[in-house]
């Protein structure tokens, strides 16, 4: 099968090499024409993810039409507030029908549209049919092939099956779910709490109060998922509870590191600039927030983040907030 992968960060970089060591015809495109260059000649992705050795059958490339050009599936890693102006832009270039694999995590900020919408709209009368990968999965340790599982949430039974046969490796393994709304509600919400949970590391109140963000950020992400129309349990898998878990406590975690920061005294803005790779969880914060007003949805721990974020509020009151809310029943 021939796989063509836009965006050449270290997830987008991740799966690319995965696909090319099964020996999956896969092209990568990287818009930076100077990475792409350094990829194709040194075999590694120094920016993104360095040292990882990249598999010499794996086609990199700064054209996106060359990366495109006869491809049975699409994976889009580009982060999310790109993805619509990436797609609009190179229309054309898809066929009709084209099969469609997010595995950006994100909510647009303009509209407050999941990614699955985004790509539909998008490619507008391609009618393209969508799926994204979601769940527990840092770069650096699926590059490594250290044992990792994920979801991919589909809605067409066949494309799902013949999807997960295609990702799965020995040290990748793939559960498929109809439920791609609540899949990748659940990848976007979790950057939030991981945010709020390195806030909480970096304040040094220790291990009780980030296992209550986990819990109640759970709870928080299946409140907003059924408004949205997403199935409850889905958020109690891989794509919900399952990386929740793993970025609010894994120091690989861009969005926890963006939080440690802030809760060490840090401004946003330095933190950004520093910074090399997307902190998702940032712009997902405002759009979760506004999603939560559209819909008069209780979302306690992400308007507390979105006042640290957006509103300069001091950590340590939002926590005092938090901690003092009524009393209620679990």
């Amino acid at each position: 099968m021939s796989v063509a992968v836009l965006g050449g960060g270290s997830w987008g970089t991740t799966l690319a090499n995965l696909l090319s060591k099964k020996g999956e015809s896969t092209r990568l495109w990287v818009r930076n024409r100077a990475l792409a260059g350094k990829m194709t000649e040194k075999r590694v992705n120094s920016t993104y993810l360095p040292g990882i050795e990249l598999c010499r059958a794996l086609q990199i490339t700064p054209d996106i039409e060359e990366a495109l050009e006869g491809a049975d599936f699409f994976l889009v890693a580009v982060p999310s507030q790109f993805i619509r102006s990436v797609l609009e832009d190179h229309r054309e270039l898809f066929p009709d029908q084209a099969a469609m694999i997010c595995a950006s995590k994100g909510v647009e900020l303009e509209t407050l549209k999941p990614m699955s919408h985004v790509i539909r709209e998008a490619l507008g009368p391609k009618q393209a049919r969508y799926a994204c990968l979601s769940g527990p999965s840092f770069a650096d340790e699926v590059s490594r092939e250290l044992p990792t599982a994920v979801s991919l949430g589909c809605e067409d039974r066949v494309l799902a099956h013949t999807l997960r046969d295609l990702f799965s490796t020995e040290y990748f393994r793939v559960y498929t779910s109809p439920d791609f709304r609540g899949v990748e509600l659940g990848g976007a919400v979790k950057n939030i709490m991981a945010i709020a949970a390195g806030i909480s590391d970096g304040l040094g109140f220790g291990h009780d109060a980030r296992a209550a963000l986990i819990t109640r950020g759970l709870a928080e992400m299946s409140r907003l998922g059924r408004a949205l129309g997403a199935q409850e349990r889905t958020f109690m898998g891989l794509s919900g509870m399952g990386d929740l878990v793993l970025t609010c406590t894994g120091d690989l975690s861009r969005n926890r590191q963006v939080g440690l920061k802030l809760g060490q005294g840090q401004r946003l803005q330095k933190i950004l600039e520093d910074m090399h790779m997307v902190a998702e969880g940032v712009k997902t914060t405002r759009a979760v927030y506004e999603l939560g007003l559209e819909y008069d949805i209780e979302l306690p721990i992400t308007q507390q983040v979105h006042a640290m974020l957006y509103e300069d509020k001091n950590p340590r009151e939002a926590v005092q907030e938090l901690m003092g809310r009524a009393l209620k029943d679990e």
